[in-house]
Parts: C-alpha cells; sequence; structure tokens
C-alpha cells in the first residue's frame, strides 16, 4: 500500500496526514453546527478548536513516543515526523479534556456540556482517522490467511492493504472505524432526545469507545505496551468504570443538554 499521495521532491503529502485533517474538517463542522446552536460564539469555537487540536496532537504524540522510548532515543528526528504516524489516541484525548478543563473554567463555561456537544464530532473524526493507520499500515491484528480476509468480504484494495511485513493481518483498523461509526449514530440518536441532561452523551461516548477498544486491542499486533499490559486497554478499563459512574451521576443532574453553553453550573 503506497502511503503517499503526492511526492514532489521537496514536498510529501502522505495519506495519513490527509485522513487526519479530513477527520478534523467533518468533526469541526459538525462541532461548529453543535456549539453555534446552543449559544457558543464562532471565536469561542475557534480557539476551543484551534488550540485544543493542537494541543490534542502533541499530547498523543507524546504519548506514543513515551511507549516507544527505546526506538525514538535512537532516532531523535523521527519524534517530529508525525506523517509518519504515531498518534495514540488516548494521548489526545486525555490532553484534549485537560485543555477543556482549563478553557472552560477560564470562559466560565460548563465544562460537560462542552464535551456533550463535542463528542458526536470526535467520534466521527476518530472512524475517519482510523483510515490514516490504514494507508500507513498501522492498527493491524494478528496474522491471518488471504481466505480468512476474502471472507470478510473486504474490497480488493484493503485485503491488498492489509498484506504487511510478508504476511497478511487482522482488519482491526477497520474493526474500531466502524466501531465508531455506530457509535457516531448511536449518540446522533440520543441526542434527537429533548430531555437529555447534562454528561449523558459524554458518558455514553466513554463508555462505547472504552468496551470497542478494549476488544479491538485484544486483537491487535502492534500494540503499546507497558511490560506486557497493552495499554490501551488498562485506559480503556478506567474510562468505563469512570463512564459508569459519570452515567450515574448525570441521572442526578438538574442541567440539561439544551441549555446555552454560557450557562455555568
Amino acid at each position: 500500500m503506497n502511503s503517499t499521495i503526492i511526492d514532489l521532491g521537496f514536498l510529501e503529502i502522505k495519506w495519513y496526514s490527509v485522513m487526519i485533517l479530513l477527520g478534523v474538517i467533518v468533526g469541526g463542522i459538525l462541532g461548529y453546527r453543535e456549539c453555534k446552536k446552543k449559544g457558543m460564539d464562532k471565536d469561542t469555537f475557534i480557539d476551543m478548536v484551534f488550540y485544543g487540536l493542537i494541543l490534542s496532537i502533541l499530547g498523543a504524540r507524546i504519548y506514543y513516543v513515551l511507549f516507544n522510548l527505546s526506538y525514538y532515543i535512537h532516532n531523535p528526528l523521527e519524534i517530529f515526523m508525525v506523517w509518519h504516524g504515531g498518534l495514540a489516541i488516548h494521548g489526545g484525548l486525555i490532553t484534549a479534556i485537560i485543555f477543556l478543563y482549563f478553557f472552560t473554567k477560564k470562559k466560565k463555561l460548563n465544562l460537560l456540556l462542552i464535551i456533550d456537544m463535542v463528542v458526536v464530532s470526535i467520534i466521527i473524526g476518530q472512524a475517519i482517522g482510523r483510515w490514516g493507520n490504514f494507508f500507513n499500515g498501522e492498527a493491524y491484528g494478528r496474522e491471518v490467511t488471504l481466505e480468512f480476509l476474502k471472507n470478510l468480504h473486504l474490497p480488493q484494495f484493503i485485503i491488498k492493504g492489509m498484506y504487511i511485513d510478508g504476511s497478511y493481518r487482522e482488519p482491526t483498523f477497520l474493526y474500531e472505524s466502524i466501531g465508531n461509526i455506530i457509535g457516531f449514530i448511536i449518540l446522533l440518536v440520543v441526542r434527537m432526545s429533548k430531555k437529555i441532561k447534562t454528561g449523558t452523551l459524554t458518558s455514553i461516548y466513554i463508555i462505547w469507545y472504552g468496551i470497542i477498544r478494549c476488544i479491538i486491542e485484544s486483537f491487535r499486533s502492534d500494540s503499546l505496551m507497558l511490560g506486557s499490559i497493552k495499554m490501551a486497554q488498562v485506559i480503556s478499563i478506567i474510562g468505563i468504570i469512570l463512564g459508569i459512574i459519570l452515567w450515574i451521576k448525570s441521572r442526578k443532574n438538574e442541567l440539561y443538554i439544551e441549555d446555552t453553553v454560557i450557562r455555568k453550573k
């Protein structure tokens, strides 16, 4: 699978970068429409997305580098070559939450209400971004046979792209992308309700993505490891627990999601 779209010698455009950018654009458009509907002004939204995105990418990269430190110590310049791949979603999400905490505190906005409005955008962005991993030959699973992939009724270009390092691999990137699309639909349906309490969408996102990632991670062969432990599963399990706690607490919340974002609880 050719990971490069355009190679002019002095400039290379990678599929990975394009898919990440596409995910950001689609998520950004959906997020802006929802935030505008709830009363957030354009400048506040732009500041939130601009700084949040930069810090999230930085956090995703740092997270990935830390769990591949032995490689990057000997290849320090590779740390800055993000277009080669290596953005850990969990690192980006953790950084985004920390940023939003301080951002909403400064702007006197309700943190959970803001997250409720953007999680739908985030999960569809993740679904699109996973295709960047496909073109980079990342986020793949165990060795499988060609017959196994054909039985999944996959398009030929995906089967061809899953031939990595001399063997066919399970398309776990695709499993997660589909899981995120299903999560996107679930969140959209829930959001159509007129009486959703603040924190509900956030808790559903955390629980759903935690379950999907935890299951799929058990099939992956290129996971970020801490010794013999897959870190994504650890973070996912913690997320599921926190999501359930948030769900229970949101049932007692008096603030509904249709309230304007300017209101602070």
